[in-house]
């Protein structure tokens, strides 16, 4: 199993911490899932304040701030600095948005703040597409992790493009890389590990469930399942049928 920056995680899992109908679902969330990650938002966090912080640190995960809102190189950077002073780790989550209605990336930006950053000691989670001249280059600048999105992000649409995320798998087998955004449902998350990822990232799909906590735990059992069907090394597919009942010894009437 490929590591985050030297972290291996007992759990392909990282999870949300907004738009929960209470921190106290979002706790229940987390306990129920054992989700090791959680995304954290520094402009969310200044604004549930102290209370808010410290529930979260009580989980016990790793944490992965985010530059979530950011439109430019600048804002993207300013923001990850401010939240490695705050939550005091070197892990953030890239985003630079480039298109207000999809919040596709803007990969222009992407790769000039991950240099930056990545010069700057951070250990940097790009927000991506499944473009791979984009993810080469954030590979050059420093990047270790990429977090390809299988939809936009809050559409619960699973993974929009099979082959171009195959094709970018396959283009980088020793990055880790983690599907970020568009996860609906459990089988899609299950669908991501058994196509070689090693995490899946979401929030919308649990915190917008008529139970969080289920939600939650559901997604853990899909990645389980997921993770375990690749280690387990599963049958390739074929063309033709094979059955399943040896026919040596078949009486032929």
């Amino acid at each position: 199993m490929r590591d985050f920056y030297g972290t291996t995680l007992p759990l392909p899992l990282m999870l949300g911490t907004a738009r929960y109908p209470s921190p106290t679902v979002m706790e229940a969330a987390f306990r129920q899932s054992a989700a090791p990650v959680a995304t954290v938002s520094l402009r969310r966090e200044q604004g549930a304040g102290q209370a808010f912080w410290d529930m979260v640190r009580g989980l016990g995960v790793h944490l992965l701030p985010n530059t979530a809102g950011c439109h430019s190189a600048r804002e993207a950077i300013t923001t990850a600095q401010m939240a490695r002073e705050y939550f005091q780790t070197n892990w953030i989550k890239l985003e630079v948005i480039g298109h207000a209605d999809t919040l596709q990336p803007d990969p222009f930006g992407l790769v000039e703040a991950a240099e930056v950053l990545c010069a700057d000691g951070f250990e940097v989670f790009p927000y991506t597409t499944e473009d791979q001249v984009l993810a080469a280059r954030l590979v050059d600048a420093g990047c270790r992790v990429l977090m390809p999105w299988g939809a936009p992000i809050g559409s619960g649409l699973g993974l929009n493009n099979l082959h171009g995320l195959r094709s970018l798998r396959a283009a980088f087998p020793d990055v880790a890389m983690v599907i970020d955004a568009g996860l609906g449902l459990p089988s899609h998350a299950a669908q991501a590990l058994e196509m070689g990822f090693d995490a899946v990232l979401l929030n919308t799909a649990v915190a917008e469930a008529e139970d969080p906590a289920a939600m939650a735990e559901a997604f853990a059992l899909a990645c389980r399942a997921g993770a375990l069907a690749v280690a387990s090394g599963p049958m390739g597919q074929r063309d033709m049928a094979v059955p399943s009942t040896p026919v040596i010894g078949k009486a032929w009437l």
